[in-house]
């Protein structure tokens, strides 16, 4: 997989994360308590063979259960994107991943890339030891969708589904199809080796140039806290006290999560404008999985029209790197 490049030859190149997909188990044919990111990013891709007129290069970036994601990974995982897709003979980039986080640094590398080629990630629900593993279909998949003509942007490829990463949610914990885009839909399918689109590939997030990623320890801290029945502001308040308090790793940032069309229970309401006026950044996103906040006049804080808590909140992250570097 790593032979020299032909002249007709253009590289994918396949960027290992760990996740279910290079996940095993003790237990024979298990697809629960298995431990994740145990399989090498080799091994998953025993057997494979490239597209005619492509060649596969692989390189294990990490090796981790991605309901451990952390800043450092992403950033090193950003930096090995940035070099892969500024040679010229690279075609794609494919990104095996786990599917618990999939979606934060699917949108994480869209914010940050400008992916004017495929970056296509992919991951499993079921473990590489698995009677009946679904990684392997998911990544002849990728490389189906990274081997595409016209394929471009940060997407993700499972269950024979192509979905952007502004829209993808995971919606279920078990089902092989996990994945979903609410209004949007997904992007395509994979059917029988071929790509079928049903709306544009990803646009590219026009990324500013002028950000650079600090040191994983240096990111601003960014927190979620949700609004349901009952919230109180005690957990808002803790933070506003810690940001007084100058605490060295107190939120810059929090993301509430609201319910409905951007409404947030009163105590916190009241919590989050005591925090803006403490100087903390504060953005509402809805929880609801489908459609978007329709602004009206009512709004006291910022609001997140389009994207999910989690994403608000990456949105947020670089917005405060961008500021810090200013």
């Amino acid at each position: 997989m790593n032979n020299p490049i032909s002249d007709q030859s253009r590289r994918i190149v396949v960027l290992g994360t760990g996740g279910t997909i290079a996940g095993s188990s003790a237990k024979a044919g298990a697809n629960v308590g298995y431990t994740a990111g145990t399989v090498p990013v080799t091994a998953l891709l025993d057997g494979f063979s490239a597209p005619d007129g492509f060649e596969l290069h692989v390189e294990q970036v990490a090796q981790i259960d991605s309901k451990d994601m952390d800043f450092a990974t992403w950033r090193s995982l950003h930096e090995r994107c940035q070099y892969w897709l500024a040679q010229d003979d690279v075609a794609a980039l494919i990104i095996t991943h786990g599917t618990d986080t999939i979606e934060e640094t699917s949108f994480f590398l869209h914010s940050t890339l400008n992916a004017t080629k495929p970056v296509v990630m992919t991951c499993a629900m079921r473990p590489a030891t698995s009677t009946n593993p679904d990684g392997p279909q998911n990544l002849r998949d990728a490389i189906t969708v990274a081997s595409s003509p016209d394929a471009t942007g940060v997407m993700i490829v499972c269950a024979s589904e192509i979905h952007g990463a502004k829209e993808i949610s995971k919606t279920h914990p078990y089902r092989l199809n996990a994945f979903n885009s609410g209004d949007a839909g997904p992007i395509g399918y994979v059917e029988e080796g071929r790509v079928r689109l049903v709306r544009q590939w990803p646009q590219e997030a026009h990324v500013s140039t002028a950000i650079s990623l600090p040191p994983a320890d240096n990111w601003p801290r960014v927190d979620i806290v949700l609004s349901h029945a009952g919230t109180r502001g005690e957990i808002v308040n803790a933070l506003i006290r810690e940001h007084q308090e100058n605490h060295t790793d107190a939120a810059a940032g929090i993301i509430l999560g609201a319910t409905g069309n951007g409404s947030l229970h009163q105590s916190l309401e009241q919590a989050g404008l005591a925090a803006r006026d403490a100087g903390i950044e504060v953005l509402v996103a809805t929880r609801c999985i489908a459609g978007h906040i329709i602004p009206s006049l009512s709004e006291k804080l910022p609001i997140s029209i389009d994207l999910s808590p989690v994403k608000a909140r990456i949105a947020l992250l670089l917005k405060l790197i961008s500021k810090d570097q200013k």
